[in-house]
């Protein structure tokens, strides 16, 4: 069955992170009083934020009457802040390759999505400052569903959105475990691993993608195999 629609993830994905959102998450970590080494960080980057933050305040205190509701609601307003203010002053930039992996995948009939583990407020300004509006079908964050990766739900939006009612005519692409589990549990028919974020190819390897590429134009090699069946 032909792929109609392909979900890549933003930060490390399609777009340049050079630990930008790992250093914007130890920012606002730190403002709370936590020292959080970015080698405990980087791992959980593809989580919605406020998931990623309760996971590590449970690991750093490992108890519920520390970690609140509104802790966590504190430290993700000042992650949205310190993101919000990075993007605004910083030029995004698309990794090399993506505009032209966006282009040949529209002129084959094939839809593109967006979803990220960032609220909306954060992407919008990711978009319009990489004037992605025209180039990409469709842009879904973790905060507009009721639970973001490693669920199918922004997934599920998006095809319902786009009117593919059938995940085997789906790809999902991403750099992170909850990137891969979220394919998965959506039930896509490739889940494809890139090495250009947060995983190497041998910590990609165990969460059992379809594929794994270094490079995101390999996408196309894949998604377009059988498009003519």
């Amino acid at each position: 069955m032909a792929i109609k629609l392909v979900v890549f993830d933003m930060a490390g994905t399609t777009v340049v992170d050079r630990n930008f959102v790992g250093e914007a998450f130890s920012k606002a970590m730190r403002q709370h009083g936590y020292d959080v080494p970015d080698h405990r960080i980087n791992p959980i980057m593809g989580y919605e934020k406020p998931v990623a933050i309760r996971m590590l305040l449970n690991d750093l205190d490992g108890t519920a009457e520390q970690v609140t509701d509104a802790l966590v609601s504190e430290i993700h307003e000042d992650f949205v802040r310190n993101m919000k203010e990075f993007y605004l002053s910083y030029q995004p930039e698309a990794l090399p390759g993506v505009e032209d992996v966006f282009a040949v995948l529209r002129e084959n009939g094939v839809r593109i999505a967006l979803n990220t583990g960032f609220s909306r407020d954060i992407a919008d300004i990711i978009i319009e400052r990489l004037n992605w509006s025209d180039k990409v079908d469709l842009v879904v964050a973790s905060d507009e569903v009721e639970q973001g990766r490693p669920a199918p739900f922004m997934i599920r939006k998006i095809m319902g959105e786009l009117g593919i009612e059938n995940a085997d005519e789906v790809a999902k692409v991403g750099d992170t475990e909850v990137d891969i589990n979220e394919g998965i549990n959506a039930g896509c028919k490739y889940i494809i691993g890139v090495t250009s974020g947060s995983f190497t190819r041998q910590e990609l390897e165990p969460y059992q993608p379809t594929h794994i590429v270094d490079h995101v134009s390999e996408v196309l090699d894949i998604v377009l195999e059988n498009q003519e069946a």
